[in-house]
Formats: structure tokens, C-alpha cells, sequence
């Protein structure tokens, strides 16, 4: 039965995911622009800035299908676990890792979870700031410290950084149906960690080679 049931889910999120990703493309004209980096089979952690709930079903459209399907957003679960049809969302149809934010006991330390994950041989889409960010006057809030700590559990994992671009704007928050735009997603070049770097410069890099990403737009003071 359980063989059945994960069978079954496998099945549920690669038509979903299939789905989407040319519902995205369709709606928003999507468009990967790779800068000092391509796809690849190799494992990665993709980190991205984060405006819209929308934003990892368009950075997955952007992925080649058999990249997309062994690729996982981790979501919040006080958000996407909220109910049962989001959680059925989050899971079932996306295949989302979810965290807990909030957490306090160690077993729902959410960089297990994430390392869990990776150890089954699967990429990640992180978003580190850890919230959507809802701000007019900065672009990247400051990052958390999850994306330091995987970086220092398993440096052999590639860490590609993602700006994308005009997704708050296809999906405000508080509404449900999209608004046609067009939208990119760049994908720069890998960082890794330095010897003997510590977790707020590295923090600091990871955060400017992902800002470094955003395109230039009138009235940007660079």
C-alpha cells in the first residue's frame, strides 16, 4: 500500500509540475537568462529573493523537466500546512519541503529537514530571506543563517543564485489570480564557501552576488 501511495504521488506532482510550469510560462513568458552558469545534473542549492507565492513554480518553469522533477521548493509550513488543501498543495502536487519557522524543539530544526532532503539526492529552492518580502524601499532583505548552514554541512553542493524578476507583480499579495506579465528569472554564477569564512561574510557575498543580479531600473542608485 504505501509503495502504491508514493507511486501515486510521484505521479501527482510530475503531472502537476508539468502543468504549471507551462501554465507559468504561458501566462508570464518566462524566460531563463543564464549569467556564468547553465543547467546542470549536478546537485544545487538555488537561492532566490522572494516577493510572491508564486515565485518557485516560476524558477522551476525555468529548469529543464528531469532537473525540475528532482528539484524541491522548501516552503513554511505555518503558511502551507495551515490547511489541509494547502498542505495537499505544498506537498502532493509540488513536492515542497516544509520548515517550521517557529521552531523549538530540535527534531523541527529546519536545516535537518533541508539536509535530509539533500541527502536523498535532491536540489533545493531556497529562498533566504525566510518571508516574502513586502518592502518598496529594499530589494533583498538581509539573509538568515540557513543557507551558511548548508553550505557548511555539504560544500559539494552547488549554491547557484536566482533573481527573479516582476513575479510580486503577476501575483500581488492577498490575490489569487495572476496578472499577465512578463517575467525572467536570472540564474548567476556558483558561489561556495571559503576556508575559514565565517557565517556573516559569507552571508554578506551570497546577498550581493544575488543582488548583483537584479537589472538595473531608472532611478537605481548603483
Amino acid at each position: 500500500m504505501n509503495g502504491l501511495r508514493s507511486f501515486l504521488s510521484r505521479q501527482l506532482h510530475r503531472t502537476s509540475s508539468i502543468g504549471l510550469s507551462a501554465l507559468a510560462r504561458a501566462i508570464t513568458g518566462v524566460r531563463p537568462i543564464w549569467i556564468g552558469s547553465a543547467s546542470s545534473e549536478r546537485q544545487r542549492i538555488y537561492f532566490a529573493n522572494h516577493a510572491s507565492h508564486g515565485d518557485f513554480i516560476l524558477l522551476s518553469a525555468c529548469l529543464p523537466e528531469q532537473e525540475r522533477q528532482r528539484t524541491r521548493a522548501v516552503a513554511a509550513a505555518d503558511y502551507w500546512g495551515k490547511s489541509r488543501l494547502r498542505r495537499f498543495i505544498a506537498e502532493d502536487m509540488l513536492s515542497s519541503v516544509l520548515i517550521r519557522r517557529d521552531w523549538k524543539e530540535p527534531a523541527d530544526n529546519p536545516v535537518n529537514a533541508m539536509l535530509g532532503v539533500l541527502d536523498q539526492g535532491y536540489s533545493l529552492i531556497l529562498f533566504p530571506e525566510g518571508t516574502r518580502n513586502m518592502t518598496e524601499d529594499e530589494p533583498l532583505l538581509r539573509f538568515r543563517s540557513g543557507l551558511y548552514n548548508l553550505a557548511m554541512a555539504r560544500p559539494r553542493v552547488e549554491l547557484v543564485p536566482c533573481w527573479i524578476e516582476n513575479m510580486s507583480r503577476v501575483l500581488p499579495k492577498g490575490q489569487f489570480l495572476p496578472v499577465p506579465l512578463l517575467c525572467r528569472v536570472v540564474f548567476g554564477p556558483p558561489i561556495a564557501i571559503g576556508d575559514g569564512e565565517d557565517r556573516l561574510d559569507f552571508l554578506n557575498r551570497a546577498h550581493a552576488a544575488l543582488l548583483a543580479l537584479r537589472p538595473h531600473r531608472r532611478g537605481d542608485r548603483r
